[in-house]
């Protein structure tokens, strides 16, 4: 007995410096643009574009990226992690674009509608990422903190601090073409 395959479309493309620079500038101009909405607005914005994008059952490259958001509005949630100034504004311009329903590609174009926002949604988690990281990581410490069985382990506090020390020490890395250098990322990913 054989199973039927369901027959899939592979499309790749590389995004050259020129292409990668304007979907940064597009990035810097929905901040701009979304500069008189608060953050509970640009968060607002966020989750309905995902739950519109999800119910209008994108491709699944689309989907998989929608769901690295959670975690970018997650942190700015999250009390424990307390992301505050420069830490918490970074992960508030990326999310700007994501609250304007009329972005590069209108999401209500069928079929295409949600592609720009899976490019963005890669430039902004390859940006953040040693923010998603830190985050990622003081996450497993807090599950792991309240299993009962567990071994003695550092307070959360500590922990957070630690992490966000080393979220930051990375980003710094990043801005002089180090390990989480933007454009070396990008091109990963890309």
């Amino acid at each position: 007995m054989t199973n039927a395959s369901t027959p899939t479309l592979k499309v790749e493309f590389e995004l050259s410096e020129t292409d990668l620079a304007f979907f940064r500038d597009r990035l810097e101009t929905a901040r701009a643009d979304q500069a008189d909405l608060d953050e509970s607005r640009i968060t607002a914005g966020v989750a309905d574009m995902i739950a519109k994008a999800l119910a209008a059952n994108p491709p699944e490259f689309v989907k998989t990226r929608l769901r690295q958001l959670g975690p970018l509005v997650a942190m700015l949630d999250d009390a424990d992690w307390n992301l505050e100034g420069e830490d918490r504004e970074r992960v508030l311009n990326a999310l700007a674009y994501f609250a304007d329903p009329e972005d590069l590609i209108p999401d209500a174009t069928p079929g295409i509608g949600y592609i720009d926002d899976a490019i963005m949604i890669e430039l902004v988690s390859a940006g953040l990422a040693p923010e998603l990281e830190a985050y990622s990581d003081f996450v497993a410490h807090r599950e792991d903190l309240a299993k009962k069985d567990a071994a003695p382990k550092p307070p959360l506090e500590e922990v957070r601090t630690v992490m966000q020390d080393r979220m930051r020490r990375r980003r710094g890395r990043a801005k002089a073409g180090g390990l989480w250098s933007h454009s070396t990322v990008i091109r990963h990913y890309f």
